[in-house]
């Protein structure tokens, strides 16, 4: 039976984020329950959050929570990847990766993957898990069975937009390797963010599907809520409330009573 845990992707505080608000992001996830899937930078800037000197004020500001990390897309050095596999660690944090950040080309061969196994065996010696997400399932599949420490991020929005691939095809395919979801809605036209449970969005069956699709296996899976901004509490109530009440997920992320005061409303 898969064992599943929930974070919500700092996708949600884009716009809203400045140098000081790191903090109180976290303070609002950990209050309501979750964990958190850190971006590698705020929306808009360059600066790296997984820099070593930066290393202190993360541990401090997810001290207790659960931590996952969405990788550099910046055509990641071999020494970036290996400061924030390091990072990870520390953190004791997954990684969702794309094909990009690995050097590999959706549909391209495979002949080439020096880049791509160099970070992996950096990743196996620290024993940082890391989820490869976005690309054509063809291609994730080669890739998977080519390195087969790598586990993936099942991003359902993507599934959803796949003209190429099914939903149902995504689930079955990488079910048995999943430890990351990406937890999110469109209406089949763009992987626009949407919060999950769309009137018009993925279809209730499918949400049904993947559930028990995943529950197969005894993976651990982090379920992370990725939603483009409204205000952050409205989307978390509005994504749990569908997640938790109308499809029944276990394991639903409990407020602290201790932390009932605290909201976040950053300056």
């Amino acid at each position: 039976m898969m064992q599943i845990r929930y974070a919500v992707s700092t996708m949600i505080f884009w716009w809203r984020e400045n140098n000081l608000s790191f903090e109180q992001e976290c303070l609002f996830l950990h209050s309501l329950g979750f964990g958190v899937e850190l971006w590698p930078n705020i929306k808009g800037q360059n600066e790296c959050r997984y820099e070593r000197r930066n290393w202190p004020r993360l541990v401090e500001a997810t001290r207790d929570m659960l931590v996952s990390m969405r990788s550099r897309s910046d055509g990641p050095t071999l020494e970036e990847w290996n400061e924030q596999i390091e990072c990870a660690k520390l953190l004791d944090a997954n990684i969702v990766t794309d094909l990009l950040s690995l050097g590999i080309r959706d549909g391209s061969e495979l002949d080439n993957g020096e880049f791509a196994a160099e970070v992996i065996k950096l990743a196996e010696d620290n024993n940082v898990k890391l989820c490869l997400e976005t690309g054509s399932l063809q291609t994730l599949k080669d890739v998977g069975k080519k390195f087969e420490s790598l586990w993936y991020c099942l991003d359902v929005g993507y599934a959803n937009v796949d003209r190429e691939f099914s939903f149902t095809q995504y689930v079955d395919d990488l079910g048995p390797r999943v430890a990351h979801l990406h937890l999110t809605d469109n209406y089949g036209i763009k992987d626009d963010h949407e919060r999950p449970g769309l009137q018009g969005g993925i279809p209730r069956e499918n949400w049904e599907y993947l559930f028990n699709g995943l529950s197969k296996y005894d993976n651990e899976v982090i379920g992370s809520f990725e939603m483009s901004p409204s205000m952050p509490a409205v989307m978390l109530r509005q994504a749990t409330e569908f997640l938790f009440d109308e499809l029944q997920w276990p394991n639903r992320p409990c407020r602290n009573p201790k932390d009932v005061e605290v909201i976040y409303n950053p300056v």
